[in-house]
């Protein structure tokens, strides 16, 4: 795709997801790779309902602004990410309202916030690393996750919400939707016994795809 369409397709799916209720105010914020190997991004506290196109920000690998509208302060997450994934191209970052509420939660399992008991979870996402609180824009959140971004799809950040990775932007999306589903699930059985996968199930999933 080139520079325009990638730009085209991030403005239709951020307002796709803003009138779906994934986002909402200025929260949040996405990222992907252009050709050029530049970073397109949302610009500081834009709304996903109401991006622009020509505004949107590019940056270099090391966040200098190339072209659009300032970019998030979290972008520096997203480079860093980058930078430690090759195979990362595209990330989401969300404060959904079932994802933000499970990272509010205390006592949650650092290393896999959800337990498995949906094949889908596993394809898409397999497991979901907390990230210890920290405040938004604080440099540490891009450290915590450049040391994870190689090994995990998508990461929770502790009463924030989560990030999310894919090999394209729509990837990306479309990773982002199944662990908010998987999220909303979760609480909607919160007071059910739940039938988990087993391990030797969970591995069976791991490889097949989505």
């Amino acid at each position: 795709m080139t520079e325009q369409q990638l730009r085209e397709q991030m403005v239709t799916l951020a307002r796709s997801m803003f009138e779906r209720g994934y986002a909402t105010g200025g929260a949040g914020n996405l990222s992907l790779k252009l050709p050029s190997g530049d970073v397109l991004a949302t610009p500081t506290g834009s709304s996903f309902g109401r991006l622009v196109a020509d505004e949107l920000s590019v940056v270099d690998l090391d966040g200098n602004l190339l072209s659009g509208k300032r970019a998030s302060k979290e972008v520096a997450f997203h480079l860093e990410i980058y930078r430690n994934n090759p195979n990362c191209n595209a990330i989401v970052h969300l404060h959904s309202t079932y994802l933000t509420a499970l990272s509010c939660l205390d006592n949650l399992n650092m290393d896999n916030a959800i337990r498995a008991f949906t094949p889908y979870y596993v394809m898409r996402i397999g497991e979901l690393p907390v990230i210890p609180y920290l405040r938004p824009g604080e440099p540490r959140i891009a450290t915590e996750l450049g040391k994870r971004a190689a090994d995990y799809r998508a990461f929770l950040l502790a009463n924030h919400g989560p990030v999310i990775t894919g090999v394209d932007l729509e990837d990306a999306v479309d990773n982002a939707e199944e662990l908010e589903e998987t999220a909303k699930l979760m609480f909607l059985l919160k007071d059910h016994p739940v039938r988990y996968l087993t391990d030797d199930e969970v591995n069976d999933l791991k490889g097949r795809g989505k």
